[in-house]
């Protein structure tokens, strides 16, 4: 496969994962797909490549975390296409992760998830905003906490995320 190639498939790959986190959040299936780690090791395994393809003796000395170095080093599309495919695998991993606070908290996160598939950082501090003020002027009883954990574990075989 070509650069562009790999570059599309780490960029559509995600996107049936955030569909049914952000439209089906609710759904076994949603559930059981969210529970593997197996996205996040063929993405790691796709970033694995394009990192150390990227990696040459010109850009080997641009690997030091000067903005300058950095700049110079993202020039090149090889490394440009091993950072998307971080970013990607990263903010799937985030998304993740509030999904599953979501589901364990009976919180709403559609909009949390929207913020962090296009901009990681926003769709957790959306998500971390939501569950305070959730917590703050919406909270459960316990019993109603202890209800909503064990729909989730009894639907989806498991609450870890």
């Amino acid at each position: 496969m070509t650069l562009v190639q790999l570059f599309d498939v780490a960029t559509l790959f995600v996107l049936p994962f955030w569909a049914l986190m952000i439209l089906l959040p609710n759904w076994g299936v949603t559930r059981r797909v969210m529970e593997s780690y197996v996205p996040f090791v063929a993405l790691a395994a796709l970033y694995l490549y394009l990192f150390v393809s990227s990696i040459t003796p010109e850009t080997q000395a641009l690997f030091t975390p000067r903005l300058a170095n950095i700049t110079q080093l993202f020039a090149d599309e090889r490394a440009v296409a091993a950072g998307w495919t971080h970013f990607v695998v990263v903010d799937l991993f985030v998304g993740r992760w509030i999904y599953w606070e979501g589901q364990r908290m009976g919180i709403w996160t559609a909009h949390s998830l929207v913020l962090c598939l296009f901009a990681g950082p926003f769709g957790l501090l959306s998500h971390t905003l939501t569950r305070w003020i959730s917590q703050r002027f919406f909270s459960r009883s316990d019993s109603e906490a202890a209800a909503v954990a064990n729909q989730v574990t009894s639907s989806s075989g498991t609450l870890s995320a």
